[in-house]
């Protein structure tokens, strides 16, 4: 054993260079390479104590005994080098024992705790002087170091620049082993806090380069000392904050790149730390094992007291469990309160991470869902960052890059970290009274207009604000979220399941109406102009579509009117304030606000398009909303009712104590007060935009082209769009074409607006998402609602249609002379009109019943459910329906699960509504007389005089929808048009109603079959043409032998043709001859007879003839029961 005192005077030699180190060196044990040997043991017992601490042992792992013998493992015996290098600390010869640090193996000489206190206290002398200028206040007592005055001593540091030298140099070399002297931590700490104060408070131009060279060898003290000491310290938690204290004025991405560093590289650099990273998975093991919601105090504890030295490590392991069972959210998310501020910048880093990991799928195996670890995740994102002030900056920067990126997944963070932060909820199935209370002001849309209400949001709102703002985030991820709207369906999405397409397609527009809301509430005007792109900006630099622009620049556009009236009302001081002026200065502000927008949306569009609708009807139609448009009376009555309600209840419970009964009570009448003067606000604002839309309204649709084109482009440009952005702008579209009905607005038919509406909705169906269906199912019930109320009564159409322009038609007289006169539709003509539009949408929504396509299935599904109310009212249609939503929930019963349950939802609620159908002989008013239909078709020898036709723009629009309906040749619509005559005659002449209404449903039954055959028929017969020119270019060797058989097939095809012409021109003939003896009763019975008899022959497909036979019938029952109206059109 080497006594210390030889040691000393060995270093004293040195010291005053009596000799060198490179002379007795050589004679000092032990080797080198025996110290790199010993190092290499220690690091591989490290790794094997970890590997041996994961392992799933059932038995006790009886590790505790060998950690204390591994901890004991501090002095070794007898080492020279070691002895010799504390000598020289001690005499503060640090130049010397630099140089046999060097030769030694990496953090040998630390591991022993004499000698990293000797380098500890080398540098509290050498940083005193700074210490006491900067730190220490004045007049604090303390235990000061003495400055060595050893020449081979490190230089005192006077300033920040000196510490680069000398200071940093000694820190490198003690590493985590500083951990041995927390008091040198912390001093050092709080000399970086004074620089990072000093260093941020300059400007770019008074940073010189000494304190940039000083900052990042700040980073690295932090990076290879001060995180890497934490984790070898047990339980500090003040260290922990003081740490936190200087490095939160790094920017995020400087803090987020030191914990990925002491995460992922420094715990496997030392033994020391491998051994505690075991142990903390260890525990962190066994306290998630353990936790529910009835343990999380005195386990939360366990998990703040792991997570003081070692947050990263533990973090991990949690947020693996969080992944796998989300029944941990929430007792995890109330278990964290006991961390400190360091923990929970180290969890938001470790959210992110867990998010980028590149070995998770964020999709399921079926490439239909999102996977259930990304859901959970973004769950616990949203209720850990609510409840705890926790940095945001980094989450939200990480959602912009991946949007940047073409990523639509991680919305789903944002989404559950605004609806969790704010309140604001993004579901699509809201109930029709929270859709009502969402057309009010702020107080009842927070009361009434959500599931949960907005309770303790104020300041995680707020929160969430300040962070958007000071990144300049707001308005960058509203674009973003707009552009990767059909990035997802033309880029993102070809490569994927049209149902996921969907799903995100719905998610990112969910998001960017959440998100945009929340910013309309809580970003200030001026910080909303600031940042938010011109109108034409946006559309033609950004790209943006313009439903998404305006919806964006709404709120902008909202706020300038409201601060162009209040400059108009300071200007007029001594006038009177009547509600006239009101509106007159409303309509000023509007003027001279809108005249900029209106001159921008001219590029937005072609020329064209501006010679159908004015550029100001289009900016008045969307920077409105249902706030301006309707007051939800009944919704501000309700919530009146209820929070009377609870008054009543306060004051029949005894048991509150009275001081807090009266604080309650004052708080619930000023509520009631607020609600009553926020609806008598919306009130007068209503009135306002009425009176500027009649002063509008004459200028809204140019003369130039017909109505027809007018009602195209207003419903292309304008509703169309609006009606599936959100579920409150489906309604607002409804609610804005009854507006234009209600101002008699010049050029404008409502009833060719219904008409274009109603005609055929499978295409618009088809090409929606799951929440789009939803969306335009609820305007398609708003539409169907103003509908049927004009149909219920005579005197309601007559008030309210009777004179007014919308409902302009041109008849066309009986004797089909030329000449027609304009006149307004009566009511027993509407009513016709109605069962059309009936017809019309059972139709279109069986062919897309009938397609075997999941999409048209599910959203004709969705939109039936929305249509309910109003749709079918004809039980004929009724029963059509009911068979095809029965066949399909029998054949999806295995095979879809989710079409299942959308048809048994449906079936159920149409069978309940049963009893609210009608016949429709009551539905619409038919012929009461045989005789004057039989006249009429004597007179015009066709089924014109069924009716009077609307319009001749709504009989063009129908032409060419029963254009597309036919698709026979004209020798079909002939026999069609005559047997129609004869079918009605019969159907007139039979008296029971339920044989009525079967006919009715059997007769649609054909005529979709028909048309569906027909596109069938259409389909194979391109199939087959293709196949056959395929087969031609390949076997060129056959082609004589292909020809005679085409030849041979051809002459059978046109025999065949033959025979049917010969069967047509037989069933024509003798159907005219039926028809013209139909002026007797008896020639009449006879020809329903004859026109009868095919339909009761059995269904098969033997006999081409037969078939022939029973497509003309059925053209002839459908052209019956269509009604008069459904000819005309």
């Amino acid at each position: 054993m080497t006594p210390k005192s030889l040691y000393k005077v060995t270093a004293i030699l040195l010291q005053y260079e009596l000799i060198e180190l490179e002379d007795i060196y050589p004679h000092l044990s032990p080797n080198d390479s025996d110290m790199l040997q010993a190092h290499k043991k220690n690091m591989i017992a490290a790794r094997q104590y970890a590997r041996k601490m994961s392992m799933v042992i059932l038995a006790d792992k009886g590790d505790n005994n060998t950690a204390e013998k591994e901890e004991k493992r501090d002095e070794v015996p007898d080492y020279q080098k070691l002895g010799l290098l504390e000598a020289l600390l001690r005499l503060g010869d640090w130049h010397h024992a630099k140089l046999l640090m060097d030769r030694i193996p990496p953090f040998t000489a630390p591991r022993h705790q004499s000698i990293a206190l000797a380098m500890t206290q080398l540098v509290h002398s050498t940083i005193e002087p700074l210490y006491k200028r900067c730190c220490v206040p004045r007049g604090s007592k303390r235990k000061a170091h003495k400055v060595l005055a050893n020449s081979k001593a490190p230089k005192p540091v006077e300033n920040f620049t000196d510490l680069v030298g000398d200071v940093c140099k000694i820190c490198a070399y003690l590493g985590p082993h500083m951990s041995k002297d927390p008091v040198l931590i912390v001093k050092l700490l709080r000399i970086g806090k004074a620089f990072m104060k000093s260093f941020n408070a300059a400007t770019d131009v008074g940073k010189d380069a000494d304190k940039d060279e000083f900052f990042y060898s700040l980073l690295t003290l932090v990076d290879d000392v001060f995180l890497p000491s934490l984790s070898l310290m047990d339980c500090n938690a003040c260290m922990s904050e003081e740490i936190w204290s200087l490095i939160k004025a790094f920017p995020y991405e400087f803090r987020y790149r030191l914990y990925g560093q002491w995460k992922n590289e420094t715990y496997a650099l030392h033994p020391e730390l491998i051994r505690v990273k075991a142990n903390t998975i260890d525990k962190s093991k066994y306290i998630m094992k353990r936790l529910t919601k009835e343990n999380v105090k005195p386990l939360g504890r366990q998990i703040g007291k792991l997570s003081h030295a070692n947050p990263g490590v533990m973090f991990e392991h949690v947020l693996s469990q969080i992944q796998i069972y989300d029944n941990y959210i929430n007792p995890v998310v109330d278990s964290l309160k006991y961390l400190t501020s360091l923990s929970y910048d180290v969890l938001a880093y470790c959210i992110i991470q867990a998010l980028a990991n590149p070995e998770k799928e964020r999709m399921k195996h079926e490439d239909t869902n999102l996977s259930p670890w990304l859901q959970s995740l973004a769950s616990f994102c949203g209720a850990v960052f609510r409840k705890y002030n926790i940095e945001l900056s980094g989450l939200l920067q990480y959602v912009a890059n991946q949007l940047k990126a073409g990523k639509s997944f991680d919305l789903l963070i944002l989404k559950e970290v605004v609806q969790k932060m704010s309140g604001i909820e993004s579901s699509e199935e809201v109930t029709t009274d929270q859709l009502d209370a969402l057309a009010g002001g702020e107080l009842l849309r927070a009361e009434g207009g959500y599931f949960s209400q907005l309770r303790n949001t104020k300041k995680s709102s707020q929160r969430l604000k300040d962070c958007l703002v000071e990144n300049d985030l707001a308005m960058p991820l509203c674009l973003l979220m707009a552009q990767q709207r059909n990035c997802i369906v033309f880029k993102e999405g070809s490569s994927k399941h049209l149902k996921l397409v969907g799903k995100l397609f719905d998610q990112c527009q969910d998001t960017l109406v959440q998100f945009g809301g929340f910013l309309a509430t809580q970003l200030g005007i001026d910080d909303y102009t600031k940042k938010l792109p011109p109108l034409g900006e946006m559309v033609e630099q950004c790209h943006i579509t313009p439903d998404a622009a305006f919806f964006m620049y709404r709120p902008m556009f909202i706020h300038a009117i409201a601060a162009k009236v209040d400059e108009l009302k300071k200007a007029d001081k001594g006038s009177k304030n009547s509600s006239s002026q009101r509106s007159q200065r409303y309509i000023q502000a509007v003027d001279f606000i809108a005249s900029d927008v209106i001159e921008s949306v001219h590029t937005l569009h072609v020329p064209k398009v501006w010679d159908d609708i004015s550029p100001q009807f289009y900016v008045t139609f969307w920077s409105l909303a249902m706030y301006d448009l309707y007051v939800p009376s009944c919704s501000y009555e309700k919530e009146i009712n209820k929070i009377k309600g609870q008054l009543t209840t306060l004051e029949d419970n005894r048991d509150v104590a009275p001081s807090k009964r009266r604080k309650e009570k004052e708080k619930y009448n000023l509520l009631i007060d607020k609600l009553k003067d926020e609806e008598k606000k919306q009130q007068d604002h209503c009135q306002r935009v009425i009176a500027r839309l009649k002063h509008e309204k004459d200028n809204w649709f140019q003369s130039r082209t017909t109505k027809n084109d007018t009602i195209t482009q207003f419903l292309q440009l304008c509703v169309f769009p609006r009606c599936c952005f959100t579920a409150s702008d489906s309604v607002y579209c409804a609610r804005f074409v009854h507006t234009i009905h209600n101002l008699k607005t010049p050029n404008f038919s409502t009833l060719l607006c219904y008409d274009r509406v109603f005609s055929d909705i499978s295409y618009i169906v088809a090409s929606c998402t799951e929440n789009e269906a939803s969306r335009y199912g609820r305007f398609l019930c708003a539409m169907l609602e103003t509908v049927m109320r004009w149909h219920s009564e005579k005197s309601i159409y007559e008030k309210e249609c009777g004179s007014y322009p919308g409902f302009v038609t041109v008849l066309r007289a009986s004797n089909m002379e030329s000449s027609s006169k304009a006149d307004q539709l009566d009511y027993e003509n509407f009513r016709h009109v109605c069962h059309k539009w009936q017809y019309k949408i059972t139709k279109a929504v069986v062919i897309c019943l009938e397609s075997q396509e999941y999409v048209q299935i599910r959203n004709t599904l969705i939109v039936l459910t929305k249509i309910l109310p109003y749709y079918p009212m004809v039980q004929n249609f009724g029963q059509a329906l009911e068979r095809r939503v029965d066949k399909i929930r029998q054949e999806e019963k295995d095979k879809r699960p989710d079409i299942y349950a959308l048809a048994m939802g449906y079936s159920g609620q149409l069978k309940s509504k049963k009893t609210g159908m009608m016949p429709e002989n009551l539905f619409h008013l038919k012929e009461e007389k045989e005789a004057a239909k039989t006249q009429s078709h004597t007179q015009i020898g066709t089924a014109q005089t069924n009716g009077p036709v609307v319009k001749q723009e709504l009989d063009a629009t129908a032409s060419t929808d029963k254009g597309k309906e036919s698709r026979s040749s004209s020798s079909k619509s002939q026999s069609k048009s005559s047997s129609s005559g004869s079918k009605g005659s019969s159907e007139k002449s039979s008296g029971s109603s339920d044989k009525k209404s079967s006919s009715k449903s059997s007769s649609l039954d054909r005529v979709i079959k028909e048309e569906k055959s027909h596109r069938e028929e259409r389909d194979k017969s391109q199939s087959k043409e293709d196949k056959e020119n395929e087969k031609k270019d390949k076997d060129k060797s056959h082609k004589e032998d292909r020809k005679d058989k085409d030849e041979k097939s051809h002459r059978i095809d046109r025999e065949i043709k033959r025979e049917k012409d010969e069967t047509t021109h037989y069933v024509s003939s003798k159907e005219r001859e039926s028809r013209a003896g139909s002026h007797t009763s008896t020639s009449s019975q006879g020809s329903n007879k004859s026109s009868r008899k095919p339909e009761l022959s059995p269904k098969t497909e033997e006999s081409e003839r037969e078939s022939k036979r029973r497509k003309l019938e059925g053209h002839s029952t459908s052209s019956s029961s269509v009604g008069k109206v459904s000819n005309s059109i």
